[in-house]
C-alpha cells in the first residue's frame, strides 16, 4: 500500500512547528520551528497590564517558514504524497478582521496598532468586561456561561473584543467580524478568509465563545446588546454552526501550494486549540486526564455524552459536545501559570546578572539555572512545616476563573534560599493542579489516569514527581515530545479521508509512552497537609 502523509503544524505562545508524519505508521519524518520574530523582541506587549498582541505576519511568515523546514530533505514522492494539513493554535486568541478576512494590522493604517492584532490568550487586559459579562449572564433568563463552567474568564473571545472596541475607535470603525487564530490560519491556507462563510471550529466557539446549540449558536443578540451597544449587530457578523477537526475546511490554495511544493489535492483541516489537538495526539479515552504542561497548562478530559452530558461542570473552561473526539463530551481546564512560573523566578535571578555582568554571562546562568534548582530541590527533605505558595502568578484560570489574583508566598525566613524557593513554586504548580483534580471529581467526573505531554513533561523529573506524589496519582509522560502537533497530523488524516474516524488515527499513529511515575507513599500525606495549608493560603489572599 503507497504511504501517506499529513502535517501538523503546532502554534505555541513563543514559536510554530511543523510534524510531518507517516499516517501507516506514525513515524515523524520531518520536522522544523521558527521562533516568531517580533514577538521575540517584545513588540506590541505590556507585561506590566498583561497586555500580549501578537502580529499576525509572525504567524504568516512562521507557517512557510516551518512547513518548508519540516519538508526540507524529504524526497518529491514524499511531498507529492501529503493529503493533508490541520493547525492547532493557542486560544482564545482573537484578532479583528476587515470583509475580507483580513487581520487589521496587515493593512497599513494598522500595521502597528496592538489592537488590530491577535489577543494573545494569556492576555488579562479585558478583567472588567470578563466580570460584566458574568454579571449579567447570571442575572439574564438563560446562563449563557452555563457550559463554560459557570464563570467567563478574560482570557476569552467576547470579553477582549468588548475591551477593544471600546478603547479604539479606530478598530471600532473598521472591523467588520472576529476571528480565532486557528480558524483564521486554516482559512489561510485554503484562501478563503471570508469571515462569514469560513468553517469555525467547535473546540474554540464552544470553550470560549460560549456557543451552544440550546442558544441556537452564540448568545443571543440582546444579550450581548445589553451587556454594550458596541455589541450590536456582531453576531451576524459571526457564525451560526461550527464544525469538529476531523472536517476538512477544503483543499489547499494553488499559491499555497506552489509556495510549499505540495500537491494542489492537500485537504486542510479545521483548526482547533492545541491542548485539545495535545490530547489527541497523547491518545486520550474516555476519563483520561491529560496536562499539557507548558508554559500554562491545559487539562483535557473526554467522556460519552450519555454518561456524563447532563453535568454542569462549575468552574472549568466549558463542556462541549467533539471538541476534542467527535460525539464525545470534551472538558477544559487548566492554570494560567506552570511553567511560566519557573520562568519569571529564573528572571528574578538573572536579571540583575545581565545588568551587572552582562548578556553572556546572564545567558550561561539561565541556561543552567532551572536544571541545578530542580536537582537541588529534588534532595530537600519534605516536612508538613514547609512554607508553601500559590500558583496565582499570572491570575487563576480553574478551578473557577479570577485573574485578578495574584501568588503569594507564606512561612519564608533568613534560612529559605532560592534552592527552597524553587521548591515551593513547583508545588504550588502541582497543588493548583490537584485542586483541578478534585474539582472533576467532586462535580461526578471520574478520572481513570493522567498523561502529561509538552515540554515541562518531558524535561522535568523532579516536577513530575512531585505532581505524582500531590495527586496521589500514576502519571504516564508520551513519548512524542511534539504532542500536539503530532494530534494535529492525525486530525488531518481524518479529514483527508486516510481513516474514518480519530480513533482509528490515533491506533494508527500514536507514539505511545515513554516514562511512569508513581507517587511516594511517604509523601502522600504530608503532601495532603501542605495542600490544606495551600488551601487556606488561597482563601485568605482571594479576601484580602
Amino acid at each position: 500500500m503507497k504511504s501517506t502523509y499529513t502535517i501538523g503544524v503546532d502554534y505555541g505562545t513563543d514559536s510554530v512547528r511543523a510534524l510531518v508524519v507517516n499516517t501507516q505508521t506514525g513515524e515523524s519524518i520531518g520536522t522544523a520551528v521558527h521562533y516568531y520574530e517580533r514577538w521575540k523582541k517584545g513588540l506590541y506587549c505590556n507585561p506590566s497590564i498583561s497586555q500580549f498582541r501578537q502580529h499576525p505576519l509572525d504567524y504568516i511568515e512562521g507557517l512557510e517558514s516551518a512547513i518548508k523546514g519540516a519538508l526540507d530533505g524529504l524526497s518529491e514522492e514524499i511531498k507529492q504524497n501529503i493529503v493533508g494539513i490541520s493547525i492547532d493554535t493557542t486560544g482564545s486568541t482573537p484578532v479583528a478582521v476587515d470583509e475580507n478576512g483580513t487581520p487589521l494590522a496587515m493593512l497599513p493604517e494598522f500595521s502597528e496598532n496592538p489592537n488590530g492584532m491577535f489577543i494573545l490568550w494569556k492576555d488579562h487586559t479585558a478583567n472588567a468586561e470578563a466580570e460584566e459579562i458574568n454579571q449579567l449572564a447570571h442575572h439574564w433568563n438563560v446562563d449563557f456561561t452555563k457550559y463554560v463552567g459557570g464563570i467567563y474568564s478574560s482570557e476569552w473571545f467576547w470579553a477582549k473584543i468588548l475591551r477593544t472596541l471600546r478603547v479604539d475607535e479606530s478598530i471600532r470603525e473598521k472591523a467588520f467580524s472576529w476571528v480565532e487564530h486557528c480558524d483564521w490560519i486554516s482559512a489561510v491556507l485554503t484562501g478563503e478568509t471570508n469571515p462569514l462563510t469560513m468553517k469555525r471550529s467547535r473546540c474554540a466557539a464552544g470553550h470560549k465563545a460560549m456557543w451552544h446549540e440550546e442558544f441556537q449558536g452564540l448568545p443571543s443578540e440582546e444579550f450581548l446588546t445589553k451587556l454594550d451597544p458596541l455589541l450590536s449587530g456582531l453576531r451576524e457578523r459571526l457564525f451560526r454552526n461550527t464544525y469538529t477537526s476531523d472536517e476538512s475546511m477544503g483543499k489547499i490554495s494553488a499559491e499555497w501550494a506552489s509556495k510549499l511544493g505540495l500537491s494542489a489535492n492537500v485537504s486542510i483541516g479545521v483548526g482547533a486549540f492545541d491542548c485539545h489537538m495535545g490530547a489527541v495526539g497523547a491518545e486520550i479515552e474516555p476519563y483520561d486526564f491529560v496536562r499539557v504542561m507548558g508554559t500554562s497548562t491545559c487539562d483535557m478530559l473526554i467522556a460519552p455524552n450519555e454518561e456524563i452530558g447532563h453535568l454542569l461542570i462549575k468552574g472549568i473552561c466549558g463542556q462541549v459536545d467533539g471538541s476534542i473526539i467527535p460525539n464525545m463530551l470534551g472538558m477544559e481546564a487548566g492554570q494560567s501559570a506552570y511553567g511560566d512560573y519557573y520562568a519569571w523566578f529564573q528572571r528574578v535571578i538573572t536579571e540583575p546578572v545581565r545588568e551587572l555582568l552582562g548578556e553572556k554571562a546572564a545567558e550561561e546562568l539561565a541556561q543552567k539555572l532551572i536544571p541545578y534548582l530542580s536537582e537541588k530541590a529534588s534532595l530537600l527533605p519534605i516536612s508538613e512545616n514547609d512554607p508553601v505558595a500559590t500558583d496565582w502568578i499570572n491570575g487563576r484560570r480553574t478551578p473557577d476563573a479570577n485573574h485578578e489574583l495574584k501568588a503569594a508566598f507564606m512561612g519564608l525566613n533568613l534560612g529559605t534560599d532560592a534552592v527552597k524557593i524553587f521548591k515551593m513554586i513547583v508545588e504550588a504548580t502541582a497543588f493548583g493542579s490537584k485542586a483541578i483534580v478534585d474539582r472533576f471529581i467532586s462535580e461526578g467526573v471520574p478520572i481513570k489516569q493522567v498523561i502529561a505531554i509538552g515540554g515541562v513533561a518531558k524535561k522535568s523529573p523532579f516536577v513530575m514527581q512531585t505532581l505524582s506524589d500531590v495527586l496521589n496519582m500514576p502519571i504516564k509522560v508520551a513519548s512524542s515530545d511534539q504532542a500536539c502537533a503530532l494530534g494535529a497530523a492525525m486530525n488531518a488524516s481524518v479529514a483527508a479521508g486516510v481513516y474514518t474516524n480519530l480513533q482509528d488515527a490515533q491506533k494508527a499513529m500514536g507514539s505511545g509512552f515513554d516514562a511512569r511515575y508513581e507517587p511516594r507513599t511517604e509523601y502522600v500525606e504530608v503532601y495532603q497537609k501542605l495542600y490544606d495549608k495551600y488551601q487556606n493560603l488561597g482563601k485568605y489572599t482571594e479576601n484580602i
